[in-house]
């Protein structure tokens, strides 16, 4: 195990709408984060996390964006989008498989036009749960 760097926020979308909520730890199993409106939608997907990395190429080409803009459950100060499908990172309790890279969804272009284009290889990846427990603000994150 290689200590890579540590979770900054966590954020789960709100059933019923598309307010996001910051959270200060949550549970997840094998169907995802317990409280998050994707929570058994599809497992490959379960887990968004995304990089501070992100958040800076935006802010350097003068897009203003607050934390959980980007739809990230777990947003991280390692960058990740170097791992491939089948790595696993270890937070908290939790066990990740990197499952797929994250596409570009269209509420983006919404923020600014040029945002999906500037993140296109650089939003965030997927990963599912492999084992369950807690995660909560601050805790290291480790690869596998």
């Amino acid at each position: 195990m290689k200590n890579v760097g540590k979770v900054i926020s966590l954020f789960v979308s709100v059933q019923g709408s598309s307010h996001r909520v910051e959270k200060e730890i949550f549970s997840l199993d094998p169907k995802g984060i317990l409280e998050d409106k994707y929570y058994d939608k599809n497992i490959q997907r379960s887990v968004l996390i995304t990089s501070e990395v992100s958040y800076t190429l935006a802010n350097d080409h003068h897009i203003q964006l607050p934390f959980g803009a980007l739809g990230e459950n777990i947003l991280i100060d390692y960058n990740p989008y170097h791992l491939t499908a089948g790595d696993r990172l270890r937070i908290g309790d939790v066990t990740l498989e990197i499952s797929q890279n994250c596409t570009m969804c269209d509420h983006l272009s919404n923020i600014d036009k040029d945002l999906p284009k500037l993140l296109k290889n650089d939003r965030g990846i997927f990963a599912r749960v492999i084992d369950e427990g807690m995660i909560k603000k601050e805790d290291e994150i480790y690869l596998l």
